[in-house]
């Protein structure tokens, strides 16, 4: 059965907008329509079979907003999609408030229009899943697969609702030890493929020239050791879920062959002769900054844009603390199972000690920790005194524990990148947090008083999860 045409009608009194929408959209496959008047559009809106509306804000006749409210009274059912370039910041967050789905500030390129308009129809499908998907994402709560009640984690549970049902391409971002590979296996599990594979493959750990084997197979006699044919990571994923974690260490030639299974659909075994069909839903991993690898010349630009398609940033420990005491006291009772008479809590004290910790090693870091302490500490309750010195002692700067001493030069030099990388991304963060609020929320006004590129400081934002229409104080959207 052939799939229906999404109808989208866009509103706003510039027509070359209307124009652009149109053309844009047209391309990438939707049935447009055009309104110049609010009112008019209004009343289309309301007897048309429209799934999203592009509404301005600012019309002739009647306000964006007075539009919005009388679409969402009388048309639920349709995702409204803002497109100003007048509004301020707090205008466009009141819109979303009243029920629009998300804003798109002027001037928009063709990716950011279409992307809008297609999480929209995402979103509309997902509203409309029955009652089983609650249920999966209640018992994947229950699995403890994602913890935290902090307004970050909150965030990334809605994210991977919107996705979880599509078979978009995702990219997690964040620094190690966040827990990448648990967002991608939630999205896994609420997906249509949640009874198919789910397969994570560390490429930071795989042999350099062994890497295009592993994941795409080989045949018997291809190199020297293939005693028999084995199938690749993408052929034992196949139906489910693919995680390629560290996806920025792969080589440029691997890169150029994984870019042509993503468009194909099909892997070439290693000494085979012919292709293998695939269905595989890709998700990648990396703690580095793809744009910024694009700009250096090390990652393919082609890639990361098919890679990209829809990027989630995981805030590290230190900016969501308030979920560490929920965290911490998951990791005791799954430590509890293996030593009963251990510890059943934390003093007051102690958890007031590892929640104003910084956590450079993140979420993993926070889990050895507390198995640590339950093998050291005794008594009914942890104390201060069991916690190791750095954060007992409540130090400002990071440390390194005990057992984290370098034992040789190269670890002492890596110890030493470390806590620089550490240090850096605070001050990093506080730079593009501060040159925001100077610019009154505007990317671009942002990037050019601090003597950056748009794209370089737009990567920097990406980098520490930071939202230009977050910031407080904002005058008007990145309208540029």
């Amino acid at each position: 059965m052939e799939q229906a045409i999404a109808r989208v009608l866009a509103i706003d009194d510039e027509k070359s907008v209307c124009v652009t929408c149109q053309r844009i959209l047209g391309e990438a496959g939707y049935a447009v329509d055009t309104c110049l008047s609010g009112k008019e559009g209004v009343q289309r809106a309301l007897q048309g079979d429209y799934e999203v509306v592009l509404l301005d804000l600012k019309l002739p006749d009647i306000s964006g907003l007075e539009a919005l409210e009388m679409l969402r009274r009388d048309r639920p059912d349709i995702s409204v999609i803002i497109i100003t370039g007048y509004a301020s910041i707090q205008t466009s967050i009141q819109a979303i408030k009243k029920g629009a789905f998300d804003y798109v500030p002027k001037p928009f390129t063709p990716e950011e229009l279409s992307l809008a308009v297609s999480k929209a129809l995402e979103n509309r499908k997902l509203l409309s899943e029955n009652e089983f998907l609650k249920q999966e994402l209640t018992r994947m709560m229950k699995d403890s697969r994602i913890l935290g009640r902090s307004k970050a984690m909150e965030e990334i549970l809605l994210q991977i609702r919107k996705v979880a049902p599509t078979d978009f391409t995702v990219t997690v971002y964040g620094e190690s030890g966040t827990g990448k590979e648990l967002i991608a296996q939630a999205i896994h599990d609420s997906s249509s493929r949640a009874e198919k594979p789910f397969v994570a493959v560390d490429l930071s750990a795989l042999s350099a020239g062994l890497v295009e084997s592993e994941l795409f197979g080989h045949v018997r006699g291809a190199f020297t050791g293939a005693t028999q044919s084995r199938p690749g990571y993408f052929s034992i994923a196949q139906g489910g879920t693919l995680f390629l974690d560290e996806i920025s260490n792969i080589s440029w030639e691997l890169q150029g062959k994984l870019l042509r299974v993503l468009e194909t659909r099909k892997v070439h075994p290693v000494g085979s002769e012919r292709e293998i069909e695939v269905d595989v839903r890709i998700v990648t991993a990396t703690n580095r900054d793809l744009f910024e690898l694009v700009e250096a010349g090390k990652f393919r630009e082609d890639l990361y844009y098919r890679l990209n398609v829809i990027p989630i940033v995981v805030p590290p420990l230190r900016e969501h603390p308030d979920d560490i005491p929920l965290l911490a006291t998951h990791f005791l009772e799954e430590a509890r199972r293996e030593a009963p008479r251990a510890p059943e809590g934390f003093t007051t004290e102690a958890m007031a000690k590892l929640i104003s910790y910084h956590w450079p090693g993140n979420v993993r870091e926070l889990k050895n920790i507390v198995e640590r302490l339950v093998a050291v500490s005794d008594g009914p309750l942890i104390r201060p005194e069991n916690l190791p010195p750095e954060i007992a002692g409540n130090t400002a700067a990071p440390t390194l524990a005990l057992g984290d001493i370098p034992q040789n030069t190269e670890q002492l030099k890596e110890a030493k990148r470390r806590l620089k990388e550490t240090l850096f991304a605070q001050v990093e963060k506080n730079f593009v947090q501060q040159a925001l609020e100077h610019a009154g929320g505007n990317v671009t006004r942002a990037a050019q008083a601090v003597g950056m590129q748009r794209p370089n400081f737009h990567a920097l934002m990406r980098r520490h999860g930071i939202r230009a229409r977050e910031r407080a104080g904002a005058d008007e959207p990145d309208a540029e």
